[in-house]
């Protein structure tokens, strides 16, 4: 809902702004919506060289990459098939093939790539990797690795609003910042008092410092303040650790290292657990914080409380180049 595709639809053409302007100059191929562009009678192939007419191609230039259009798509035994009898996966296997393939000056792609199978994803990454050394890509996607993988520069956008043009990293997490912070005051709205409680949670780094931008390898000190209104016995407190893409990444509870925790009535406490040499890579995080009681008593805060964790530094490089995901793994390799 924040304008992308309507956005890219604009820059394609498909649609009049309101007002002001857009100015393109090249050829231009985009892949926005499922099927956009192709006539369902038509068969793939005839599909093909409608397409690349309307791209600016003659049938030359066209009879010089059909082949090579059929091959990339993979569907060379229902290309003569017309295209309203082809799958989702097929439509888009047959559209990237056609805006890849006759390398446009500037290329649109919406998060259509979503669809089809994770091989020929991976294929069409690389290919984009091909095409950004000569074509201008325009890439819209939820999906943070996505993005960090292909792109060089990013625009963040809230609401329909741009909040930041500019560096990848930063971009990806100030757009994770927003989700977590949406969130947060999510479960801030709905908790209620149950009595016993954690009151703060807070992030430190080695320093004793209040901070919550930290580096791959740090560690963070994770500072939590229990207030109790009964007599706790062998309490628990558990760990989560969040991406807004894929949820718990990991977690651990006090059990695990055999730590529990006793209150008396009316007692407040801080406890610190130190995570050592973060292995979490550039973005925004949730680290969730839970507070168990025993058998008798299983949940004590009943609502989690999060706290935003923000890697900010080194740099992740290219995919094939340096590092990329979530995790950064202790590595070494040995020549022979």
């Amino acid at each position: 809902g924040a304008g992308k595709s309507t956005l890219l639809k604009i820059l394609n053409g498909l649609i009049q702004p309101d007002e002001g302007k857009v100015t393109i100059k090249g050829r231009v191929g985009a892949l926005i919506e499922l099927g956009a562009g192709f006539n369902p009678i038509l068969t793939g192939r005839e599909n093909i060289y409608n397409n690349g007419a309307v791209l600016g191609f003659t049938r030359a230039e066209i009879d010089a990459k059909v082949e090579e259009i059929i091959d990339f798509s993979e569907i060379r035994e229902f290309i003569d098939m017309p295209v309203q009898n082809y799958s989702s996966g097929m439509k888009v296997r047959l559209g990237f093939a056609v805006a890849a393939q006759m390398e446009p000056d500037v290329l649109i792609i919406d998060e259509v790539l979503a669809v089809g199978d994770v091989a020929f994803r991976m294929k069409c990454y690389n290919k984009i990797l091909e095409l950004i050394e000569k074509t201008a890509v325009i890439f819209v996607s939820h999906s943070l690795g996505q993005v960090l993988r292909v792109c060089t520069s990013a625009m963040t956008m809230n609401y329909g609003k741009v909040v930041y043009i500019g560096q990848i990293e930063k971009a990806v997490t100030m757009y994770e910042q927003i989700y977590l912070q949406n969130k947060l005051n999510n479960i801030s709205s709905e908790k209620k008092n149950f009595g016993s409680q954690i009151k703060k949670v807070e992030l430190k780094n080695s320093g004793g410092e209040k901070v919550t931008d930290f580096s791959t390898g740090d560690d963070v000190y994770i500072v939590i303040q229990l207030a109790s209104n009964d007599r706790i016995k062998e309490s628990r407190i558990r760990i989560c650790l969040e991406s807004i893409n894929l949820g718990p990444l990991g977690g651990f509870s006090s059990p695990f290292s055999e730590v529990f925790f006793d209150l008396e009535e009316g007692e407040e406490r801080e406890v610190i657990v130190v995570v050592k040499n973060i292995p979490l890579q550039i973005g925004a995080y949730n680290v969730i914080v839970g507070w168990y009681g025993n058998k008798q008593m299983p949940v004590i805060d009943v609502k989690n409380f999060g706290v935003n964790l923000n890697i900010v530094s080194p740099e992740i490089k290219m995919l094939a180049f340096g590092t990329d995901g979530f995790f950064r793994f202790e590595h070494e390799w040995v020549k022979k």
